[in-house]
C-alpha cells in the first residue's frame, strides 16, 4: 500500500477528517437554527425552507413513534421517487429513532417481499403510484407483513405555479384511499403530532440500504450515523462546497450516491436543492438556469442525454461549477465535451457498503475514466484475490478498502459479513469483488468485476437476483443471467434460457421478456431472452455463467 497519492491531495484539506459525533437529524436542528427561512428544498418552483422541513419532519416522527408504534432501533421502509416527501420521511424515521430501509421505487411486488421480510420492517412510506405494488404485503402474517403504510401524493408539494413540464404521476391529485392500516401523508400531518427525545448516537444504526452479490438474495447494509456522517463530511469538504451552493438532484436518493451526495451532503452545510423525481434533460436545463445550479452529480448516460438537446445552447449553463458522479466511467469524448464548457467532470467510486466515495479524483488534478484516490482516513490497495498479497503498480487485482465510512456488516447475516472482510496484517480489509489497478500516481482505475454484476446505465444488476425471480415462470426450467454489450446503457440484460419441454413452443421469447416487465424492475428486467437446450454445467452441476459471458463477449467483438 503506498501513499503516493498524497502528491495530489487538494491544495489546503487536511489528510485527517475530524467526524462530528452526533446522529443525522443534528444537521437538521442545525441548518434548520442557521438558516430558518432559506430554501432547502425546490420541487418545481415550490420552495420548502429549513424550519418548514424541520417542523414537518418532527410532526411525521410524532406519528411514527405515536400512532405506529415505531420504536428505537425499529426498520421502517422508504419507497418512492425524489421527492420532498422522500427527504422528509427519511428524517423523520431517523428523527423516531429508526432506522431507513431505502427501496428502489422500481421493484415489484415480489422484490418487495424480501425487503419487508428481511428487515422485519412493520411500516412502509410509499408513494401513491406505486402504492398497488406494496398493497399485498399489509398484514400479511405469511411474510411477516407490514402493519400501516403511509401512502405520500406528489402533488401535495405543488404550492406554486410551474412552467417546467411535471410529470402525471407528480401532478396526479390524492387519491382516497381507505385500506385497513393505510393513512393518508396529508391526514398524517394534520394530526400535528410530537416526537419524543432523540435516543440514539453514532453508532446507532442510521440506514440499511440493499444490496446483493454472486449468491441468494438482497442484503442489508448497515450504516450507523457515524458511517454515513463520514462520507457527508468528506464530500463537501473535498469540493469546498459553501453553504450558499445550490444542488440539482436527479441521481435517486434511495441509491447511496444521491442519497449522501445530493440529499444529505447539501442539508449539512445549508445549502439547497432543486429536485427532479426523474430524468428530464429539459427541465434540467430549466433548473440549472433558473436556480443557479453550482452542483451537479450525474452519471453519464444522463450526462450523454442532456448535452444531446438540440436546445442546450439556448440555456446559461454558467453557474455550474463542479460535475461529479460516477457508477460507469465517463467516455472520453463527452469529458472532453464538457472541458470545452470548462467544467471539469470529476469521477468517484463507492459502494452501498461505503455509503458512498471511498475514492474521489482531486478536483483540480482528476483523471479520467478514473475512480480517484482514496479519501480522508481511508486506505485501499490491489491485491491478489488469490493469495491477497500486493499487486505492483500497473497490474490487475482486487480493490480493497477500509475507513470509517465502510458498513457494520450485512443485516442478520453473518456468513455473508465474514465472507465480505479480510485481515491482512491485524488489519481488517473490505473486499470490494472489484477488479482494478493503481498507477505511479496512486489513482485507481476500475478493471473488470470479480462479482457477478451487471452494470446498466449506472444501476446494479445482480444476475443470481433475476434468475431466482425468472424461475417463478411456469415454463423455465433454468435461466442464466449475463451482462450483453449496449450501445446506450454500457450494458443490459441478457436471459439464456431453458423451456420446460412440456411448454416448448407454446412460450416465445417475447413472452419471458414481457412476463420479466411485469415481475421485475425494469431495470434489471431481461431485454434479450435466447433459448437453449442445455445450459453448461460444471462437474458439481453449477451453471457455468463465466463461460455463456465469455461466449457473449466474444460474439459483440
Amino acid at each position: 500500500m503506498s501513499d503516493r497519492h498524497f502528491a495530489f491531495w487538494p491544495a489546503d484539506l487536511p489528510r485527517h477528517l475530524s467526524v462530528p459525533e452526533t446522529d443525522l437529524f443534528y444537521n437538521v436542528e442545525v441548518s434548520a437554527r442557521r438558516y430558518p427561512n432559506k430554501p432547502y428544498l425546490v420541487f418545481y418552483d415550490t420552495k420548502i425552507s429549513f424550519a418548514e422541513f424541520k417542523d414537518e419532519a418532527e410532526r411525521i416522527a410524532g406519528y411514527l413513534e405515536q400512532q405506529c408504534g415505531v420504536k428505537k432501533g425499529d426498520r421502517v421502509l422508504l419507497y418512492m421517487q425524489n421527492s420532498p416527501q422522500f427527504v422528509l420521511a427519511y428524517y423523520a424515521i431517523l428523527r423516531a429513532n429508526a432506522v431507513v430501509v431505502p427501496v428502489n421505487p422500481m421493484n415489484m411486488t415480489t422484490e418487495l417481499r424480501h425487503y419487508v421480510k428481511d428487515s422485519g420492517a412493520a411500516v412502509a412510506i410509499v408513494a401513491q403510484d406505486i402504492y398497488p405494488q406494496m398493497k399485498p404485503l399489509l398484514g400479511s402474517a405469511e411474510d411477516n407483513g407490514l402493519q400501516r403504510i403511509i401512502v405520500a401524493a406528489y402533488s401535495d408539494y405543488l404550492k406554486t405555479e410551474t412552467d417546467l413540464k411535471v410529470p402525471d404521476f407528480v401532478k396526479a391529485p390524492r387519491q382516497a384511499i381507505d385500506d385497513s392500516g393505510v393513512t393518508l401523508w396529508s391526514d398524517m400531518l394534520a394530526q400535528n403530532q410530537r416526537p419524543g427525545p432523540i435516543s440514539v448516537g453514532p453508532d446507532d444504526l442510521c440506514v440499511m440500504p440493499y444490496t446483493s452479490g454472486t449468491t441468494g438474495q438482497p442484503k442489508g447494509c448497515m450504516h450507523s450515523h457515524r458511517t454515513a456522517m463520514h462520507t457527508l463530511m468528506a464530500g463537501y469538504q473535498w469540493f469546498g462546497i459553501q453553504q450558499d451552493a445550490v444542488y440539482m438532484a436527479v441521481l435517486p436518493f434511495f441509491h447511496v450516491t444521491g442519497m449522501q451526495g445530493s440529499m444529505s451532503g447539501p442539508l449539512q452545510v445549508g445549502a439547497t436543492v432543486v429536485l427532479l423525481p426523474r430524468w428530464d434533460r429539459e427541465a434540467a436545463a430549466q433548473c440549472i438556469e433558473r436556480y443557479g445550479v453550482t452542483s451537479w452529480t450525474a452519471i453519464p448516460t444522463m450526462i450523454i442525454d442532456f448535452l444531446m438537446n438540440p436546445k442546450i445552447g439556448e440555456y446559461d449553463l454558467s453557474t455550474i461549477t463542479r460535475m461529479s458522479g460516477g457508477g460507469a466511467a465517463m467516455p472520453e469524448a463527452i469529458a472532453q465535451k464538457l472541458l470545452d464548457m470548462g467544467i471539469t467532470y470529476v469521477e468517484g467510486y463507492g459502494l452501498s457498503e461505503t455509503i458512498a466515495p471511498s475514492h474521489i479524483n482531486p478536483p483540480d488534478r482528476a483523471k479520467k475514466q478514473c475512480l480517484g484516490i482514496p479519501i480522508a482516513d481511508t486506505e485501499s490497495m490491489v491485491v491478489d484475490p488469490n493469495t491477497f498479497k500486493e499487486m505492483p503498480v500497473g497490474e490487475v487485482g482486487e480493490i480493497l478498502t477500509r475507513g470509517p465510512q465502510v458498513f457494520l456488516g450485512y443485516w442478520n447475516n453473518p456468513e455473508a459479513t465474514r465472507n465480505a472482510f479480510i485481515e491482512i496484517e491485524s488489519k481488517r480489509w473490505f473486499r470490494t469483488g472489484d477488479l482494478g489497478r493503481v498507477d505511479e500516481d496512486g489513482y485507481f482505475f476500475m478493471v473488470d468485476r470479480l462479482k457477478r454484476m451487471i452494470n446498466a446505465s449506472g444501476f446494479k444488476v445482480w444476475p443470481a437476483e433475476v434468475e431466482s425471480l425468472m424461475y417463478q415462470h411456469p415454463a423455465i426450467q433454468e435461466a442464466c443471467v449475463i451482462g450483453s454489450k449496449d450501445s446506450h446503457r454500457g450494458e443490459t440484460v441478457k436471459a439464456i434460457v431453458v423451456i420446460k419441454e412440456a411448454q416448448r413452443g407454446k412460450v416465445s421469447e417475447q413472452d419471458i421478456i414481457d412476463w420479466a416487465h411485469q415481475n421485475m424492475a425494469a431495470y434489471k428486467s431481461p431485454r434479450i431472452v435466447e433459448f437453449a437446450e442445455t445450459l453448461p454445467k460444471s462437474a458439481t452441476g453449477k451453471v457455468m455463467w463465466r463461460a455463456l459471458q465469455e461466449k457473449e463477449a466474444v460474439s459483440a467483438a
